[in-house]
């Protein structure tokens, strides 16, 4: 069988490879040519909003996308420079299918497509991407059975970066909150032009009582002072030693593309993205019970490598923890199944029901500002009892028999009295009790390599550390 032309780039949620040897204009028009035949048509639309970020590759790219979209007669909308969260905005309150030009946090070599249906509904591998490769395909090979149109679609700019600042505002009220010192890492990404619309004045909005000092907020897709991959601890550090230097109150960093934003402490300290979506949790829940929501009545969605804490505070509030595989579309769609206030991932995407259950770094960013804001502690003193359990982080083993080592795990686990289950993986919980610290771990497989990835979190350091030796003893065969 001769291999996918475009099965190594399309992937289970986007599109994402190197620019030039799998991802070129012409690659992008057949997209867009496939977008509107099994995405733009179907859905009655004609019109398509577009936009990207800072890379050298995004705008012939994203005008390709466009042509392929004229040419079977549907309108782009060019944004032209936005992050991914404002894209998801202009879908959302456009009610237009969109594509988002980024590959995120990847190297400068790299480039991408994230795609939706309008109400920034994600489109991955079970919603049309598998059907849209295919027809892309066919149009590159010139073999596609599409019909001819009436007359080609037009191309036109929109500028919506002031109505996403305005609308953003209008979710998060900071006008109130004291004075607030913040520094933040764009990691010259997208946040570089989103971040003085929204929490500066450039959009004509009101000054808020924030002063912002910035890092790496020039736009440069080279990325020359650091990845933009806030989930790597190197690229933290010039953050943390930002927030020491300046007695900041706090520290933002986010991706390439803006839509995930990680948090540091007055110490410089990370915070754990679990204990984010802990604190956004309360507020949400908080904000409907005040509106007159029986807190019963509302679900919050986390997926199953967030800290037990999240589950915790959640159910302490009253509301419906809703557990979820991890990954976008899996989350989303829990999301739009339970009609979820808020949804938390561990790797720092945060998504809202006020904001089209898609993610928004800058909405996260904005909830915390209003949290510190709304009290006079630091923020290492508000997050404190969210950081009560201690997590391994992800660990990855190269493994040659993936089924055979979890397997072996599973067998270990049933030794010590956990509950077991395969959501996402292989579970293991011990709920623990007087002189048994609780822990858990979670073992799931790479979907495209032979890994294996570890997430352990325990009451106490010394059981944590214990049950991720063991485990990753038996994972890499030191058990066997």
């Amino acid at each position: 069988m001769t291999p996918s032309p475009l099965a190594d780039i399309v992937k289970a949620y986007d599109v994402r490879g190197l620019v030039g040897s799998q991802l070129d204009e012409a690659v992008a028009a057949a997209l867009g040519t496939a977008f509107a035949e099994v995405v733009v048509r179907p859905e009655g639309a004609s019109d398509v909003v577009i936009g990207h970020d800072m890379r050298e590759s995004s705008p012939g790219l994203s005008a390709a996308f466009a042509r392929g979209l004229a040419e079977r007669g549907c309108n782009a909308l060019m944004m032209g420079l936005t992050s991914t969260d404002g894209l998801y905005f202009a879908s959302g309150q456009l009610s237009m299918p969109g594509a988002m030009f980024t590959a995120s946090h990847n190297p400068a070599a790299y480039n991408g497509i994230k795609l939706c249906r309008s109400g920034a509904r994600p489109v991955g591998q079970d919603s049309g991407l598998i059907d849209l490769r295919e027809l892309a395909e066919a149009v590159l090979a010139g073999t596609a059975d599409v019909p001819a149109v009436a007359e080609p679609g037009r191309v036109t700019r929109v500028d919506l970066i002031g109505a996403y600042a305005a609308y953003l505002r209008g979710l998060v009220d900071l006008s109130g909150v004291r004075p607030l010192t913040v520094v933040v890492d764009a990691g010259n990404g997208m946040a570089g032009l989103t971040i003085p619309a929204v929490l500066g004045g450039e959009g004509g909005l009101e000054p808020l009582p924030l002063r912002v000092i910035p890092l790496y907020f020039e736009l440069d897709g080279n990325f020359p002072n650091h990845e933009a991959n806030p989930l790597d601890p190197a690229n933290l550090v010039d953050l943390q030693r930002a927030v020491v230097e300046h007695g900041a109150d706090l520290g933002l960093a986010f991706d390439g593309d803006a839509d995930r934003c990680f948090v540091v402490d007055e110490r410089g300290e990370p915070v754990s993205p679990s204990a984010i979506t802990a604190l956004i949790a309360r507020r949400e829940i908080a904000a409907l019970m005040q509106a007159g929501t029986d807190p019963a009545d509302v679900a919050i969605v986390h997926n199953v490598i967030c800290s037990a804490q999240v589950r915790e505070e959640i159910v302490a509030a009253g509301a419906r923890p809703v557990r979820t595989r991890v990954g976008h579309s899996f989350i989303k769609a829990e999301m739009a199944r339970h009609d979820a206030a808020f949804g938390g991932e561990h790797s720092a995407h945060y998504y809202f029901r006020d904001f089209w259950f898609a993610d928004t770094g800058m909405l996260a960013a904005m909830h915390v500002l209003s949290a510190l804001g709304g009290q006079d502690g630091a923020l290492s003193a508000l997050m404190a009892d969210l950081q009560r359990y201690v997590a391994s982080g992800e660990i990855n083993s190269r493994v040659a028999d993936v089924t055979g080592a979890t397997d072996a795990v599973r067998a270990w686990g049933q030794t010590q009295g956990v509950t077991i289950d395969t959501l996402d993986g292989l579970t293991l919980v011990h709920e623990g009790g007087a002189g048994d610290p609780m822990w858990w771990l979670n073992l799931r497989a790479s979907n495209t390599e032979p890994l294996l990835r570890l997430n352990v979190e325990a009451a106490d350091v010394l059981t944590m550390q214990r049950v991720r030796d063991h485990v990753l003893g038996i994972v890499r065969g030191e058990h066997l």
